[in-house]
């Protein structure tokens, strides 16, 4: 096997929508400041009873069923999210869990942040090649509203909560193949850019659901 061929896709929102005009009522912003830059008009928050992990459950059951695949022929699961519910059990693990794939196969998290889904496509690809299986299921998923600092107008209109899966089939002749890298040098964050670790290097994101402003309801 070379390479993977997409054959099932699914997404899920949380049912929240938030506007440029909401978040302008708790930081210095407005509609035409953010659209203008961006192109955002609105996210979508997670609610009471939704998270990084109900997003994929919902993603993920979408894309078998775009697929016409069943669960029980899915070779691996990859979860690509730096917003899991958890450090343990993996977003992932939880998608088995729920989907009731099979428990002889591999199932991981991946944390690469904007690449993590194309980290996730290309891990996919190398375990059905080394682990056996026809079938993977790959999903993107974050909740990145409880991460961020909702006073910082340069990060909080970039980002919202959702998941993106895909379903994809191993084969000699694959349409999908890649080569990741990194730049690991390129690490500070994405929240002001003050933060640093406890050797003065510049930080990232603190990996905590601390509280912020509220918007309003």
């Amino acid at each position: 096997m070379t390479g993977l061929q997409l054959i099932g896709t699914g997404r899920a929102l949380p049912e929240r929508c938030v506007t440029n005009d909401e978040l302008s009522l708790t930081v210095d912003t407005s509609d035409a400041w953010i659209s203008e830059r961006t192109g955002i008009r609105n996210r979508y928050f997670c609610g009471e009873g939704e998270s990084t992990v109900t997003l994929a459950i919902a993603a993920a059951r979408q894309a078998l069923a775009d697929a016409g695949i069943a669960p029980a022929q899915i070779g691996c699961c990859i979860c690509a999210t730096v917003s899991g519910d958890y450090a343990t059990p993996s977003v992932a693990c939880m998608v088995q869990a729920e989907l009731g794939l099979s428990e002889d196969i591999p199932v991981l998290d991946v944390n690469a942040a904007c690449s993590g889904f194309l980290y996730g496509t290309v891990t996919a690809a190398g375990l059905l090649e080394n682990c056996g299986g026809d079938y993977a299921l790959v999903v993107g998923c974050e909740q990145l509203s409880r991460l961020m600092d909702m006073t910082d107008r340069s990060t909080c209109v970039l980002f919202g909560d959702g998941a993106g899966a895909a379903v994809y089939r191993g084969q000699t002749a694959g349409i999908l193949s890649g080569r990741p890298g990194q730049q690991g040098y390129y690490r500070q964050g994405a929240g002001t850019g003050a933060e640093q670790d406890r050797h003065g290097r510049p930080g990232g994101v603190p990996l905590c659901s601390g509280s912020h402003p509220a918007l309003p309801a």
